[in-house]
C-alpha cells in the first residue's frame, strides 16, 4: 500500500484513514471535532488535610483495604529501593511511591489458570503466602479483604460465616499467586492541592518518578511471566478517569497475564512474516511522508497515529531489542520520558487509555515495543456498527496540532524531558531497528 492509501484528505476537508495492521477504517468529518477535549466532573470541593490521601482505596494511608502486595519501591532521600512481599505487621513502616498489588476482581482469575493449565503457587510464592499468614496481622487482612469480595460477589454475612475461616482463606490463593496485577502510585491529588479536581495524572509525575513508574512496571510484567508458565502474553494497560474504564480516578497500571497471544499481536505477527520491517514500512514512512512525527530522542518516537478509532498517541521504541525487560535501563527511559511529555501535553482531564504493545513470550519473530495513548472524547454510535466506519473526531495532523505547542511550552518549562520536537525532528525512513538479529 501506498502513504496515500494509508491516509488520504479529501477535497472538502474529510480524513479517510486506514489502520497498517488491523485495516480498520477510520474518517474524520470536519465539524465533527470542534467540543472540548476534558471531561465535566463533579464540582470541585476543597481539600480537607485529614482526607488528602484518603480519597480511595489506592491512596497510601489504606494500605490495608486491598490484597496483599507483592512489592513496593520506596524513595528514600535521593535513593529508589523495590521491596518485596511486605508483611501487614511492615505495611505502614515506609511510603511507597508505587506498589504492586493483586487486583481483587482478576480478568483471568487463579482458578482460571489451575483449573484449566494445571497452575499452582511455585515455591517462593507458596511460602510468601505461607509466612504472611502465619501472623495475626497478615491473617485479619487477607480474611477482611476476602470476606469483603465475597459480600461484593453477593453473599451474605451468614453465607460467609457459614464457609469458614479455612474455606475463605482457601479462596484468596489469587492474592498471591493471581495473573492480575495492578502497579499504583502513592498520590490521588497532586501534593500541593487545594481542590478535589487537582488529580494526579501521569503527567503529573516528575521525569525521575515516571522513570521509575515505567521500569516499575516492566519489573511485575516480566514476574508474571516467570510465575505463570502458561502464560503467552501479558495485556499491560492504563486506564485514566472513569470514561476510560477507571474504577478509581487513582493513577494506576493494570497487567493481565493471558494464554493465547491476542488478535492485535496474532495480526502484526502474520503482517510481520508476510513483510519484514512493516513497522517502518507501514507505520513509520506514512507517519513522515505526512508530517505527523510528534517528537523524538535517543531511543524512541512519538507520531500521531492513523487508523484508530479514538486521536492516538503511539511511541515506538528504537531499540533492536523487542524485550521491555532484557532493553538497557537507557533505553526504556526514553521510551518512558516520551509517554510522560505527552501525558503532561494531553493534561489530567482528558480521559485516556495507555497501551503496551510487547512482542508476546517466546516468539522468534521480532515486533517493537511500542504505546499507544488513546483519547477518550467520543463515544462509539449506530454508524459505527453499521458501517464499520469509525469515525475519530480529531485528524492525525489536528492532534499534532494540538500537541506540539504544548510540548513546546512544557520543554522550556523544564517539566518534560522531550528531546526534539515536531520539525526539529531528523528521522531516516527506517528509524526503527527492531528487525535485525536479536542477541
Amino acid at each position: 500500500m501506498t502513504n496515500s492509501e494509508f491516509l488520504r484528505v479529501m477535497s472538502e476537508g474529510t480524513v479517510k484513514q486506514r489502520h497498517p495492521i488491523s485495516g480498520n477504517e477510520v474518517w474524520t468529518v470536519p465539524g465533527r471535532g470542534n467540543r472540548p477535549l476534558g471531561i465535566t466532573g463533579p464540582a470541585p470541593q476543597p481539600v480537607d488535610p485529614a482526607e488528602h490521601d484518603r480519597l480511595c482505596a489506592f491512596c497510601h494511608t489504606r494500605y490495608l483495604e486491598t490484597p496483599p502486595e507483592k512489592s513496593r519501591l520506596v524513595r528514600e532521600g535521593g535513593q529508589w529501593r523495590q521491596l518485596e512481599g511486605v508483611r501487614a505487621e511492615e505495611l505502614f513502616d515506609t511510603v511507597a511511591e508505587f506498589r504492586c498489588i493483586p487486583n481483587l476482581f482478576e480478568i483471568l482469575s487463579y482458578d482460571y489458570w489451575h483449573l484449566n493449565h494445571g497452575y499452582e503457587l511455585d515455591p517462593t510464592t507458596a511460602a510468601r503466602r505461607a509466612g504472611y499468614l502465619s501472623t495475626p496481622a497478615g491473617r485479619e487482612h487477607v480474611l477482611a479483604v476476602q470476606k469483603g469480595k465475597l459480600r461484593i460477589s453477593g453473599l451474605s454475612d451468614a453465607e460467609i460465616e457459614a464457609l469458614g475461616e479455612k474455606e475463605v482463606i482457601s479462596r484468596a490463593s489469587g492474592f498471591f499467586g493471581g495473573g492480575h496485577d495492578v502497579v499504583v502510585a502513592r498520590r490521588h491529588l497532586v501534593d500541593d492541592a487545594t481542590d478535589t479536581s487537582q488529580l494526579a495524572s501521569a503527567g503529573t509525575l516528575t521525569v525521575e518518578e515516571h522513570r521509575q513508574y515505567t521500569r516499575f512496571t516492566i519489573s511485575a510484567l516480566q514476574r508474571l511471566l516467570e510465575t505463570i508458565p502458561r502464560a503467552r502474553h501479558v495485556a499491560v494497560f492504563q486506564n485514566w478517569l472513569t470514561p476510560a474504564g477507571a474504577s478509581f480516578d487513582h493513577l494506576h497500571k493494570q497487567l493481565v497475564a493471558i494464554d493465547e497471544y491476542g488478535g492485535s499481536n496474532q495480526r502484526a505477527l502474520t503482517r510481520e512474516i508476510q513483510q519484514p520491517g512493516m513497522f517502518n514500512t507501514r507505520v513509520m514512512q506514512p507517519a513522515i511522508h505526512h508530517h505527523l512525527v510528534l517528537a523524538q530522542n535517543d531511543h524512541a518516537i512519538a507520531i500521531a497515529g492513523f487508523g484508530h478509532r479514538y486521536p492516538t498517541i503511539k511511541v515506538l521504541s528504537t531499540s533492536p531489542v523487542c524485550d521491555p525487560w532484557l532493553m538497557d535501563p537507557i533505553e526504556v527511559d526514553g521510551m518512558s520520558d516520551l509517554v510522560h511529555a505527552l501525558h503532561a501535553a494531553t493534561g489530567a482531564d482528558v480521559a485516556s487509555n495507555e497501551e503496551w504493545h510487547q512482542r508476546p513470550h517466546r516468539v522468534g519473530i521480532p515486533l517493537p515495543w511500542y504505546i499507544n495513548i488513546k483519547w477518550r472524547v467520543s463515544t462509539l454510535a449506530g454508524f459505527e456498527g453499521a458501517t464499520k466506519i469509525n469515525v475519530n473526531t480529531i485528524s492525525p495532523a489536528a492532534l499534532k496540532d494540538l500537541l506540539i505547542p504544548r510540548l513546546r511550552e512544557l520543554r522550556d518549562r523544564n517539566i518534560v524531558s522531550v528531546g526534539l520536537i515536531g520539525d526539529e525532528c531528523r528521522i531516516s525512513q527506517h528509524p526503527l531497528r527492531y528487525s535485525r538479529p536479536q542477541g
